[in-house]
């Protein structure tokens, strides 16, 4: 990789960092091909980017970055998760790494604040930012069908109630109506 190639490279990666509401540091030691391209499926369908860092690159990229804490973490074999849904990568990351023993979490961020393996496999059992939203329309939608069912029930009510026009009991109420 010639000077340019790299400068790019720390280009990339800092614009990664810079607009990515998640990074997962991992180290994959001794995956085969198939592993990897499994792995990296895996990522492709939570719709996570994953890459393979050259640790010195990946250190200058962070720098200027909310994920500045991670610099300790780039060490051996790294490689980086970003997502704009950071449960995502999180699940995608620790399923895979439940999977395979060759692979592992390191550390984590979610802007400046760092999470441990831990934290990252606690992230990971939340629910997504999809399915949030569909459980938020669900409630949102609750109410408005439930007033929605209601709502014709009275006026039908009503309608049963109220006489027909023309009949004696009109012509009383309308009097009545007329007197007070």
């Amino acid at each position: 990789m010639n000077r340019t190639e790299k400068v790019d490279l720390v280009e990339s990666l800092h614009k990664t960092f810079s607009e990515t509401a998640v990074v997962v540091v991992t180290k994959q030691v001794g995956m085969s091909v198939a592993e990897v391209e499994e792995l990296r499926s895996a990522m492709r369908e939570a719709g996570t980017g994953y890459k393979v860092t050259k640790n010195r690159l990946a250190r200058l990229a962070l720098k200027g970055t909310q994920y500045e804490g991670l610099d300790p973490q780039f060490t051996g074999p790294t490689a980086i998760a970003t997502s704009p849904d950071p449960v995502a990568t999180a699940k995608a990351t620790v399923e895979f790494a439940n999977k395979n023993d060759k692979f592992s979490i390191v550390a984590g961020a979610i802007g400046s604040s760092m999470l441990s393996p831990a934290e990252v496999k606690t992230l990971s059992e939340l629910p997504s930012i999809d399915e949030l939203r569909a459980k938020l329309v669900g409630l949102l939608q609750a109410p408005l069908s439930r007033i929605v069912g209601v709502l014709p029930v009275p006026a039908e009510k009503l309608a049963r109630v109220m006489p027909a026009p023309g009949t004696k009991v009109a012509r009383v109420l309308a009097a009545r109506g007329q007197q007070g």
